[in-house]
């Protein structure tokens, strides 16, 4: 075999293609030739080296990172404690209510219309209590109950404060709004507090040792590249389009 022909075999055993020529033919003619092998032991080392690179030096951000991180999630567990408190008092005025402990008897409407009336503010006054609650455990959740509730309490502060001047309704009665009142502002608090524990990191942050700062899709490598959102894929074209 001549030494053409052992190098084409050898190139075909490092790519995992079939070597030319009869079995064996390669390393016996290896076993011979010093300058075979000395072309062997250079492509293997060329082929490692393509196939293994060192990683590209990175800073340091854990740190950073950490810094960053959401907190844990029992944090924040004093307001939505509070606002459980404000639940379950507010059911327990809600229940009061359809219970027959009612203030029917501030309205000035017939009985019956006095009677239903007084339903339907129980069976409000303890829907907004049940979704107290659930925002209580479930604070993602109270991003959704806003817009009805900030609705209903302005709706509701309008109208108490021309009963109250009017002398239809009591300074007792109007204070019992009191709870949706503070149930709504614990409610904007809570969400507030887990929109910014599960907001996205900063686009660029420190690297911990005085440094300047360094973008999160700014490091060096190839892994360091951000991925395209879906939908934002150019197609290449022209001298780009290899």
């Amino acid at each position: 075999m001549r030494c053409e022909e052992c190098r084409e075999g050898l190139s075909a055993r490092i790519d995992g293609e079939t070597e030319p020529g009869p079995p064996g033919a390669v390393d016996r003619h290896l076993a011979g030739c010093a300058a075979c092998r000395t072309w062997s032991a250079e492509a293997e080392r060329l082929n490692r080296g393509l196939l293994l690179r060192p990683a590209p030096p990175v800073p340091d951000l854990t740190a950073a990172i950490l810094d960053r991180a959401p907190a844990p999630s029992g944090e924040g567990w004093p307001l939505r404690i509070a606002l459980g408190v404000v639940a379950v008092a507010q059911l327990a005025l809600a229940f009061a209510q359809l219970l027959g402990s009612g203030d029917a008897h501030h309205l000035h409407d017939p009985v019956q219309l006095a009677g239903h009336l007084a339903h339907e503010s129980g069976a409000w006054n303890l829907a907004v209590g049940v979704g107290l609650l659930w925002a209580t455990f479930r604070p993602k959740t109270a991003s959704g109950q806003l817009p009805l509730l900030t609705g209903f309490v302005v709706v509701l502060f309008g109208v108490s404060t021309g009963d109250l001047f009017a002398g239809q309704v009591t300074a007792g009665r109007v204070l019992t709004h009191t709870l949706v009142v503070l149930g709504l502002a614990l409610l904007y608090a809570v969400h507030r507090q887990h929109r910014g524990r599960h907001s996205p990191l900063p686009t660029a942050v420190s690297d911990g040792a005085g440094g300047a700062d360094v973008s999160a899709t700014d490091t060096a490598g190839p892994v360091a590249r951000p991925r395209p959102r879906p939908g934002s894929r150019r197609h290449a074209s022209g001298r780009h389009a290899a």
